[in-house]
């Protein structure tokens, strides 16, 4: 299922909190929507799914409206921070239920995948921890099996072994049977061996659509010694410029690759997390 948003902008009384934005989700990627908090990321998943509506634009699925299609939503699932099912229900009648609104969804998988989270799914909704509330929520996003899943800060409130088994079993899933991902999360340097082409959202605008590679194309750090940084960015424009003590460092972007070594600086390829630091810095500037 391809989801095209046609120049999507919401309001929130005088607060934009959506700008125009017009994007295409393509059938069988990874996305990532990477902004800081209160970048609109949340209120964009929202109106895909059409749990809020746009105050201008449109959302199409395969070229239909989403607006009031059932048969488009029933192929969307956005894993959120709210939990939809009464808070007295037991986790494995969540899934069950589940059963009934997602055809494909795998109870078996659940089952197993509660088994490796360490999930209890005797207990109650409401007597989940912090943690294993993200869990359940987390198992319920892999097992649905729709063509499209949209996961919204998955990893908040999940350790470190936990995160990492999440990021294991999505690439899994995806493996065996691929479908459109979009993962949005301000925790960068986590998933950015994941995703196959970046979205970045900031102030409620679009700053970048494009695959991964693409983005960094010619994007490097420089480092050292602060004089010497300054010596190098004569008659270059850096995208962002880091000062801690005596050292400096900046990123930058040129069309021809990385650029020859300097003695005294350190040269390397910019990260997707240092990328995007740059690029928001740059804006604000």
């Amino acid at each position: 299922m391809k989801i095209e948003l046609q120049n999507i902008s919401k309001h929130f009384g005088s607060t934009i909190a959506l700008d125009q934005i017009s994007l295409t989700l393509e059938e069988n990627r990874i996305y990532g929507l990477l902004g800081n908090n209160g970048a609109g990321k949340s209120t964009l998943l929202n109106i895909i799914t059409n749990r809020i509506y746009p105050t201008e634009g449109q959302v199409l699925a395969d070229g239909e409206a989403i607006f009031e299609n059932d048969l488009a939503l029933g192929q969307i699932f956005l894993m959120g921070e709210q939990n939809f099912y009464p808070e007295d229900m037991r986790v494995n009648k969540a899934f069950r239920a589940a059963e009934i609104f997602y055809p494909h969804f795998d109870m078996e998988k659940a089952m197993e995948l509660s088994r490796q989270f360490g999930l209890n799914t005797q207990k109650k909704i409401s007597n989940l921890s912090t943690g294993y509330a993200s869990i359940f929520r987390l198992v319920l996003a892999l097992s649905v099996n729709t063509p499209v899943l949209l996961l919204d800060e998955p990893v908040l409130g999940l350790d470190a072994p936990h995160r990492d088994l999440f990021y294991r079993l999505l690439l899994e899933k995806y493996a065996e049977s691929p479908c459109t991902i979009l993962l949005s999360t301000h925790i960068i340097q986590e998933v950015a061996n994941l995703l196959e082409h970046v979205l970045i959202l900031h102030n409620g605008k679009l700053l970048k659509d494009l695959p991964v590679e693409e983005l960094l194309r010619g994007a490097y750090t420089v480092s050292g010694p602060a004089a010497l940084v300054d010596q190098y960015l004569l008659g270059k424009k850096p995208l962002s410029l880091q000062s801690v003590g005596g050292l400096k460092s900046a990123t930058l972007q040129q069309n021809d690759g990385l650029p020859k070594p300097v003695e005294g600086l350190h040269i390397a390829p910019a990260s997707l997390q240092e990328y995007f630091i740059s690029l928001v810095q740059e804006e604000e500037n």
